[in-house]
């Protein structure tokens, strides 16, 4: 046994090393697209992050960029902090493997053979080294985002679980407990998939503990568990802000202490109370003194208060006050073991003061702006992205109930703010500003386990086509609602949900992967396959008539489903392996489904998710790849009953080994961020497209925390200030605009946070109470007033209202020159106003009233700041501002003069933009390695970068500067090389501008790479059946419509016949209905 555990640590190590070597050569040298920027910014900075934070993520990230040699390589560090913490990860994996297989293999009480010794070795590489390549694993093992280090938590606390299982009978075995509570409690400050381990980890004790266990204890264990995840995630996470919230009040309202007092004190009060009790539970000196610190330690940390409910509390306090009394013996020893882990779970809980420090010293990232106990219980509860039902609750017909216009409530739980003051000689103080509302829905319109439940019009044309929705007629206040039926919306969970954004995962890592382009349920994107054609075919249509692009796209993965076929038989091998094999197989399945389909039922996702969500789910395939490493004995054990043990054991791992090489041989080349920048650079575009001291208006994650990374991590541009409009709907993130940032002045909003904050003015309605336009200063002036003529309207009440949808600015002509933003030749074009017409809304909110403010304010100062929008931005942000846009790269500036623009064709600076573009953007590598791997995030952004250069080469063509348009032309086609991003409709008109600038042959050579594609991808959709070719059926028509109205007439107009007669036979061949789109005989062109 001795020689095992050596042979065991060093086999552990050496997968170890092989494991952070692949992540450390495939490594993103910066940031990652998502949410990568924005925590390593929070990270290096230890900046407040979106909720509900991670400040143990951020404290280790610090650690970590410490080693940076300067900002440039911080992303480096932390991405390298994650890959090592993913190589950690396959570390206890490898011993999670060689424990599990080795309880069933090695009896108690015989000795280990050389055989047994090779076969759970092999069991733990093989295991270890599947999941090491997995899709979804390596896929957060190189970027510097939480899921890694999550992963890492995970393995840590299920590995000590199997240490504490071989030590339990020693006498300070209760040690492990603590150290897994502790961790937990660390754990839920980088992410709380954590807390889902809890039923494995009690199946373990339970079956170690207790020498008979039957099925009735096994489910009253489990039972207990997930008694423990409420308790934890809905008691302890939001009740110690409740009874924190408590004390501050009465320490700040009412004793007049300073804010955050209440807070500190409850810390100590906590900390003691706790100590009190572990002291009274050791030396059981007085058992009332016991019960007492007991009781006061559990109330405090505010378990009893489920999801801060004081009645539930006060239930639970009293059932357990009644326990703790009542009870004539009393479990001492597990009443300290729970007061020592509630007390290191709340030590490692506490890192969350990070957060509330952070937010105080008011960092340039703030989010939320967690100041006080109030403000983070809505962070901590991620309050902001709102409630979906889980177990009852509305469908997506159903409506608020409404009396008299008015919808009706539930009225919730107060919400405490801190009182703005009007001077700083006031008192701290905190008050109600609103209670929070449970919307009461149509009963006859809800139903048990809803899933189909947004009535956003894109979610449920989804849902009734996931389905097959007919709907069951239901009479509502006199009129008739198709209700979906429970089978419908049992369908669709078990098709969309489950199937679709689960198994399809699931498959993605030990099956096959059809490619990297996110699906939506289409024939022709990222599903699962098997690399099996018969197979394949049926799936998702002919796989040897697919096209080039997605034949060779680099996710395209085929492991012909040998991981998923050892991890069965390693499954059933476990499961039929006695008792021990029984009860570890319990444990296992447990941690697969509570990190699989546990989530998938508890996060009810809508259709139309913005990104694939496998990375929530890499715990259940974590577990998944211990059956992968079972599955070497199952092997072993067929074989042994024919040859020589120690034969078959070698033959069995050396066999197995094979998947594990089968899967990094597809998976290395979709998985190597080497050398790619795309993110960092991309973002510092953004920022070079806006002139200095400038404003740019942003609103995803992909067109803001890119931006982000390069002015918080690597200082670029830190005189612009980037505003999520998104975000500009609060009142905290107004307040973060209007100070300072680094060189950035506050942004020229002229409201006062007495105006709007405390949701004192969160929009405004319009109403038509004068029939002429008002400038925008009048219109606030009105908007703002506390004068009660500003607020009542007969029949409506008091509200807050614009007196008209029709606004302008006053324009300053020779203020606006004196600014220098007019492009020459355009002075002449200047406009006396801006004119902004909302006469098609009901309402403006906060960001729609702080734009507005803050152009006329601009424009009242001189226009000092130029005003930009990231050209990423919805259309449906731009606050009407629009017709006043010129593009000057990747942002659209807001420039006072009179255009020509349609909505999504803008005016291009041509100057300036040229100057961005072909001197000042960087490209991320994409132009130097023709190798590079380019996910859809980046090919994307990629052809968003086609469609600028298009732009820009349009515009200088129009102006007659043909010699520029044509470098930035040649230019767009060497920094988006077609090998790296394939060229598609998109470059149509690239090749336009090359027959226009009479370069013939490039514009041929680009517009047959079109056709060529078109053609592949019309013949393949051609080839499926109507259920897949309706999926498709998009695809289809663009690619159709390119061939038929834009390659073929172009061969034409520009003369090339021959090219034109070619395409024209190709494309009738394809399937293309020639004669709807052409008066050609074609029997001419055989």
């Amino acid at each position: 046994m001795k020689q095992y555990r050596l042979l065991n640590n060093i086999c552990g190590w050496i997968v170890f090393v092989i494991a952070a070597v692949t992540y450390i050569l495939t490594l993103e040298p910066t940031a990652s697209f998502w949410d990568c920027g924005e925590f390593i910014s929070s990270a290096y900075k230890l900046e407040v992050g979106h909720p509900p934070g991670n400040p143990i993520f951020m404290l280790t990230g610090r650690f970590f960029a410490n080693f940076a040699s300067d900002p440039s390589h911080v992303a480096y560090m932390i991405n390298l902090m994650s890959a090592l913490f993913s190589a950690a990860t396959i570390l206890l994996l490898f011993w999670t493997i060689t424990h599990l297989a080795r309880k069933i293999i090695v009896k108690d009480s015989g000795a280990m053979t050389l055989a047994q010794m090779i076969v759970i070795l092999g069991c733990g590489a093989v295991g270890a080294l599947a999941y090491t390549w997995s899709d979804t694993f390596w896929f957060s093992a190189v970027e510097g985002e939480v899921y890694a280090y999550s992963s890492f938590c995970t393995a840590l606390v299920f590995w000590l679980i199997l240490k504490w299982e071989d030590v339990a009978d020693e006498p300070h075995s209760d040690r492990y407990i603590i150290l897994i509570a502790y961790l937990i409690g660390i754990s839920i400050a980088v992410h709380l998939l954590n807390l889902l381990t809890i039923p494995a980890l009690v199946l373990v004790y339970y079956f170690r503990k207790f020498g008979n266990p039957t099925t009735k204890g096994a489910l009253i264990a489990l039972l207990l568990s997930f008694a423990g995840i409420v308790f934890l995630l809905y008691g302890l996470v939001p009740g110690f802000v409740k009874v924190a919230g408590w004390i501050e009040l009465l320490c700040v309202n009412i004793l007049g202490m300073p804010f955050n007092s209440g807070v500190i004190v409850y810390f100590f009060l906590v900390i003691g109370c706790i100590s009190w009790g572990i002291y009274e539970t050791y030396k059981q000196e007085n058992i009332n003194r016991l019960r007492i610190s007991f009781l006061i330690s559990v109330i405090l940390v505010g378990l009893p208060f489920i999801s801060g409910k004081i009645f539930i509390g006060i239930l639970i306090s009293l059932a357990l006050a009644i326990f703790l009394f009542y009870k004539k013996q009393l479990p001492i020893r597990l009443l300290n073991m729970v007061l020592v882990s509630v007390l290191v779970i709340f030590i490692g809980y506490s890192s969350y003061a990070l957060i509330v420090i952070r937010s105080t010293a008011n960092t340039p990232m703030d989010q939320n702006s967690p100041e006080d106990v109030f403000a983070l219980g809505s962070y901590l509860n991620r309050e902001q992205y709102g409630d979906r039902p889980l177990f009852y609750g509305q469908t997506f017909v159903a409506d608020v109930e409404r009396k008299d216009g008015v919808p009706q409530y539930e009225e919730g739980a107060p919400i405490w703010a801190r009182v703005i003051k009007k001077s700083e000689n006031e008192p701290d103080r905190y008050e109600i500003i609103d209670h929070k509302r449970n919307y009461i829905y149509t009963p006859e319109l809800c139903m048990f386990f809803p899933r189909m439940y947004s009535p956003d019009g894109r979610h449920v044309g989804a849902y009734k086509e996931w389905s097959n929705f007919k709907g069951k007629p239901v009479s509502v206040n006199g009129r008739t609602v198709r209700k979906p039926t429970f089978v419908e919306n049992m369908r669709f969970f078990i098709d969309y949900q489950v199937n679709f954004m689960y198994w399809r995962y699931f498959m993605w890592n030990f099956a096959g992967r059809q490619n990297d382009i996110q699906g939506n349920g289409d024939a022709a994107y990222g599903n699962w396959i098997t690399g099996f054609n018969f197979i394949d075919n049926l799936l998702v249509g002919d796989q040897t008539l697919l096209p080039t692009d997605l034949k060779e796209n680099k996710g395209r993965n085929v492991f012909f489903m040998m991981p998923l076929l050892l991890g069965l038989l390693g499954l059933f091998f476990q499961l039929y392996s006695g008792k021990k094999g029984l009860e570890s197989f319990w444990v296992v399945f447990f941690l697969f489904f509570m990190t699989g389909l546990a989530i998938v039922i508890y996060l009810n996702q809508t259709p139309y998710q913005p990104r694939e969500r496998d990375y929530a789910y890499a715990g259940s395939f974590y577990a998944f790849a211990i059956w992968i490493g079972l599955g070497v004995a199952a092997i072993y054990k067929l074989l042994s009953k024919k040859i020589n043990p120690t034969l078959s054991a070698g033959i069995a791992a050396v066999i197995s080994l094979i998947v594990p090489i089968q899967m990094v041989s597809q998976t290395w080349d979709d998985h190597d961020r080497s050398g790619r920048y795309t993110c960092r650079d991309f973002g510092k575009n953004y920022l070079t497209s806006v002139d200095e001291n400038g404003i740019i208006f942003t609103n995803g994650d992909n067109d803001t925390f890119p931006l982000w990374y390069a002015q918080e991590t690597e200082g670029y541009r830190t005189d612009v200030r980037v505003c999520n409009l998104s975000y500009l709907q609060t009142d905290w993130y107004v307040n973060q605009m209007k100070s300072q940032a680094y060189e950035s002045d506050p942004l020229p909003i002229s409201m006062e946070e007495s105006q709007y904050g405390n949701k004192k003015r969160e929009y405004a309605y319009i109403l038509d109470r004068v029939d002429y336009p008002v400038s925008v200063k009048m219109a606030m002036d009105y908007f703002l007033s506390d004068d009660e003529r500003t607020k009542t309207i007969p029949g409506y009440g008091k509200i807050n209202h614009l007196p008209t949808g029709e606004l302008f600015i006053d324009i300053d002509k020779e203020k606006i020159l004196k600014s220098g933003i007019v492009p020459k030749g355009y002075e002449d074009k200047i406009v006396d106003r801006i004119d902004l017409s909302f006469k098609d809304k009901n309402t403006l909110i906060l960001n729609d009233l702080a734009i507005i403010d803050l152009l006329s304010t601009n424009a009242e100062t001189g226009w000092k700041r130029p005003v930009y929008f990231a050209t990423t931005v919805d259309p449906s942000f731009f606050t009407e501002t629009d017709k006043y846009f010129m593009r000057t790269g990747m942002a659209y500036e807001v420039v006072p003069v009179k255009l020509e623009n349609t909505p999504g064709r803008y005016q291009v600076n041509t100057d300036k933009m040229y100057d961005n573009v072909m001197n000042k953007f960087v490209w991320g590598g994409i132009d130097v390695n023709p190798d590079i791997y380019l996910d859809e995030t980046i090919r994307r952004m990629c052809y968003s970068y086609r469609i600028m250069f298009i732009d820009l080469i349009d515009q200088l063509i129009q102006e007659g500067k043909t010699d520029k348009a044509l470098k930035a032309l040649d230019y767009c086609m060497e920094k988006i090389p077609g090998d790296v991003v394939p060229h598609n409709y998109i470059s149509l008109q690239l090749a336009m501008d090359y027959y226009f600038l009479k370069q013939n042959e490039k514009g041929k050579a680009l517009l047959e790479k079109i056709a060529d594609s078109a053609i592949e991808y019309v013949t393949w959709i051609n080839s499926l059946d109507n259920n897949k070719k309706r999926s498709v059926q998009r695809d289809y028509y663009y690619n159709e419509r390119a061939l038929a109205e834009q390659v073929i007439p172009m061969f034409y107009r520009f003369g090339d016949e021959e090219s034109g007669k070619k395409y024209l036979e190709k494309a009738a061949l394809a399937g293309v209905d020639i004669n709807r789109y052409f008066k050609i005989d074609t029997s001419k062109t055989n």
